[in-house]
């Protein structure tokens, strides 16, 4: 590895851990907020929502301005966004104030995690990218294995509004070392496409206000039902605009790629299931089985503990026999794990009893993760990375709005917070869509390809190599 790729590769990662550590620790907390706040389940749905709303809606716009304007210049204002968002969140003196700051924390990382992607797929050849996609998650996994039990400590040694405190210095060294270390680099369009740039952000919006709001305001509602419609309508228009338009912000020819038209839905069902588990665990281990936050984010350690090990080694893996056999399999050892959880969880239920599952159902996300990224970002062009990169994490934070409005919908339907025996009954309700969500992305993931013969890749390979060596230059 040089410098230059060490440096690319440590920022992006230090980037990434900042918002892993925000998430992990706002799901833990949840159950604080809502007694500090008298907040509703629609309002916790809301805190973390928000973020993924903008995150969702932005991510193309954010991968198009990086193309533009340069990669290195928007992944620093994606940080200063994110750095003063989260500001915002510690001094919310309400919880109306606690979700616009969320929003606005989900507009910085809309610019800087897929630019992130971008440029670390941009400075690796092909051959080096699964391992260096492994380290930027098994570092992310550092922010994911303390997370739970920092949530945990912050909300009952201080409060809860520290752990948006905690952004700030690592936003500041971030942003200080990227704008000395990182070079610039731009994509291959000059031009913004700004009526990709609006079609999608309205269509994408559209579609997710219905998700979030189709439990509260009846999924047969006018308000729901509109907004659906109309969302689904924009992004028929933006597809078709783009395959008008001279410089596409996401060449629709992409999704002629099987690799990209696949890996693509099943990370999509990866971070559905993922988030649809998240929202509730922590929750269930406080309410069911009456633990504090520190006692429910030690419980959660040993499933957040697998993205740190599992993550690097899937991998380097992948490079060697494909990423096909890793989504898949992660796929299906997470509808092994939530099926378990399904099964067992109950008011009774012993924390041993679960542990298995919890190991079984962490090791397979975190072993599809970084296969799915490294399939659909490695069938484009060098210089296409940033557009496929986008679009790519923009159907990710479209899986996990999915996954928290549906597991929230059916948890509502099926139980509440009145008891814990409801809401041991609604939790498992929960659990059991996540299993569906996971077993329908394994079958997607069949159909990525197999690995890819060895001239192929090594004459990729060396377009690569070209490609980065003029653009990584400081």
């Amino acid at each position: 590895m040089t410098s230059n790729q060490a440096w690319v590769l440590g920022l992006a990662s230090l980037a990434s851990f900042m918002m892993a550590l925000d998430s992990l620790v706002v799901t833990t907390t949840l159950s604080t907020i809502r007694q500090d706040l008298s907040a509703s389940i629609e309002s916790l749905e809301w805190i973390v929502t928000a973020y993924n709303l903008a995150f969702a809606v932005l991510l193309l716009t954010g991968a198009a301005l990086g193309d533009r304007f340069g990669r290195r210049r928007m992944f620093v204002a994606g940080l200063a966004v994110f750095t003063i968002a989260s500001v915002a969140c510690a001094l919310s003196p309400n919880i109306g104030v606690l979700v616009s700051a969320r929003a606005l924390q989900g507009v910085g990382a809309s610019m800087v995690l897929p630019l992130s992607l971008t440029l670390i797929s941009a400075i690796f050849p092909p051959q080096q990218r699964g391992k260096a996609m492994g380290l930027y998650l098994g570092f992310t996994g550092l922010a994911t294995f303390s997370g739970p039990f920092i949530g945990g400590v912050i909300a009952e040694g201080l409060a809860w509004q520290w752990i948006f405190w905690l952004n700030l210095p690592v936003g500041l060294i971030a942003i200080l070392l990227t704008t000395r270390r990182v070079g610039e680099s731009v994509g291959p369009n000059v031009r913004l496409d700004l009526g990709g740039v609006v079609l999608v952000t309205l269509g994408a919006f559209g579609i997710v206000w219905a998700l979030v709001r189709g439990n509260a305001a009846g999924w047969g509602s006018a308000e729901v039902l509109s907004t659906l419609v109309l969302g689904f309508t924009l992004v028929i228009a933006f597809v078709l605009w783009e395959q008008r338009t001279r410089t596409p912000m996401l060449p629709m020819r992409f999704f002629r790629l099987r690799a990209f038209a696949t890996g693509n839905p099943a990370n999509f069902a990866v971070f559905a299931s993922l988030n649809g588990t998240m929202f509730f665990l922590a929750q269930y281990f406080q309410t069911v089985h009456g633990e504090g936050p520190l006692a429910a984010g030690l419980r959660l350690v040993p499933w957040t503990a697998t993205l740190l090990v599992c993550a690097p080694i899937a991998g380097r893996l992948a490079d060697k026999v494909g990423e096909r056999t890793f989504v898949v399999g992660g796929l299906l050892l997470q509808t092994i794990g939530m099926g378990w959880i399904t099964l067992a969880a109950d008011t009774d239920t012993a924390y041993l009893e679960l542990l298995p599952a919890l190991i079984i159902g962490g090791a397979g996300l975190t072993m599809a993760m970084p296969s799915a990224q490294k399939a659909v970002v490695g069938v484009v062009q060098p210089q296409e990375i940033g557009q496929a990169s986008g679009a790519f994490m923009m159907l990710r934070m479209f899986g996990a709005v999915f996954g928290t409005s549906v597991t929230v919908a059916v948890f509502a339907s099926a139980g509440g917070y009145a008891s814990a025996e409801q809401f041991s009954t609604g939790f498992t309700a929960a659990m059991g869509t996540v299993t569906t969500i996971a077993f329908i992305g394994m079958l997607v993931a069949l159909g990525i390809p197999g690995k890819q013969p060895t001239v192929v890749s090594e004459a990729k390979g060396m377009q690569q190599d070209r490609v980065t060596t003029a653009q990584a230059r400081p």
